[in-house]
């Protein structure tokens, strides 16, 4: 692979971070000083914890994307770091989307006090977005360490 497209990739994945770092430091803090309705603010607390403890996974994955993309740069794509990398990208997405069926019965709460069923669905997304994720990042790595298998097969083999 040429370095011009991991190049590329690894300013999507800088692209992908800053906002979530943004909405950590700027958003979040924001929402439990200005509720919408103070009746229900003690329930947007689990809440927002548990995305604040949603973003340690997330960066991990983010900088195991990266060092996939350096392995990619260095020509070590079909290595064993590239398998692991790929393990704490899958166990990463794992943790995210419990975390948020953790929180989805705060979400429910809410939704109920506020009479706005969407916002259960719209909980729902990172859930089945972060086990897509999940799933993806689990095939890959088993596509990958049968590649290096029959790698090292082939290199036994003269």
């Amino acid at each position: 692979m040429k370095h011009g497209s991991t190049l590329f990739l690894k300013i999507a994945l800088f692209l992908i971070g800053a906002p979530v770092l943004a909405l950590c430091i700027y958003g979040l803090t924001w929402l439990p000083n200005n509720p919408v309705n103070p009746d229900y603010a003690h329930i947007l607390y689990p809440i927002i914890i548990g995305m604040y403890v949603s973003v340690i996974p997330f960066f991990v994955a983010l900088y195991q994307a990266y060092k996939l993309l350096s392995f990619i740069d260095k020509n070590l794509a079909f290595s064993e770091l590239s398998v692991k990398a790929l393990k704490k990208i899958k166990f990463c997405a794992i943790i995210i989307s419990g975390l948020y069926v953790v929180i989805e019965p705060f979400v429910f709460l809410v939704a109920d006090l506020d009479d706005a069923p969407g916002l259960v669905i719209i909980g729902m997304i990172p859930i089945f977005a972060s086990m897509v994720i999940a799933v993806f990042a689990a095939v890959l790595q088993r596509l990958l360490q049968e590649a290096i298998d029959i790698k090292s097969e082939n290199d036994l083999i003269v």
